[in-house]
């Protein structure tokens, strides 16, 4: 098989694969505390909410958030 297509196919496979986890799941971890829902403090004593997700733990995916933009194009919202 040709690299180019080889690349390709690969490309679409793996973006497939996002697409259909974006649908399925589209909250992940908060990278900022980790999916905890609280940050220390820079002592590493206390802790508050993480102000990233709101304290959920949770962030909207990228292509979940780019999916509902798209949508919210097309509906004229």
């Amino acid at each position: 098989m040709h690299p180019a297509a080889l690349a390709a196919i690969t490309t679409i496979i793996g973006t497939l694969c996002y697409a259909s986890a974006c649908f399925l799941s589209p909250f992940g971890r908060c990278r900022k505390c980790r999916g905890r829902r609280r940050i220390l403090n820079r002592l590493g004593r206390g802790s508050r909410d993480c102000r990233r997700c709101d304290g959920t733990g949770l962030r909207l995916r990228l292509g979940r958030h780019l999916w509902n933009y798209a949508r919210r194009l097309h509906d004229g919202r």
